[in-house]
């Protein structure tokens, strides 16, 4: 991939930089929701997700259309804060009150386009960081010099 951090996102890049992080792996979670996962290479427990590309539920609909919408990115914020203000933001972020409560948020793959390719690498990093055992975070930001928790 070519990168250039400033070119707007399209959704082949999330598969990318999910795939760029360590010790992740495309699988399913939440019963064949294909969703991106981080193991811990140090214990034996389930890979957590971290990235999913939600199935057309009643529980996320169009408010224009009333139907399903049927390319949605799930990702993790890092608190409620976080999400808040992305999802509060004019941008293509947002919520759905069946994730009311957490600190999961949702992005159309048709509307990555409206952010740049730098700013969805942060947010897939912000969701690995969410769930990745905290060693592979330390190990992370000794590679890029970005302090983490």
């Amino acid at each position: 991939m070519a990168d250039d951090p400033g070119r707007s996102a399209t959704p082949e890049d999330v598969d990318v930089l999910c795939g760029e992080l360590p010790h992740t792996e495309l699988g399913t979670s939440w019963g064949d929701m294909p969703t991106w996962l981080v193991s811990d290479p140090a214990t034996k427990a389930a890979p957590k997700g971290f990235c999913a590309y939600r199935r057309p539920h009643a529980t996320a609909v169009d408010p224009t259309t009333g139907e399903p919408f049927v390319d949605l990115v799930l990702l993790w914020a890092a608190d409620r804060g976080a999400k808040a203000a992305l999802v509060d933001a004019d941008g293509p972020f947002f919520s759905v009150p069946h994730l009311d409560g957490g600190d999961t948020y949702l992005v159309q793959a048709s509307r990555l386009g409206e952010v740049s390719l730098g700013e969805l690498r942060e947010l897939v990093t912000e969701s690995w960081l969410r769930v990745a055992p905290p060693k592979l975070a330390r190990a992370l930001a000794a590679e890029d010099g970005t302090p983490r928790a």
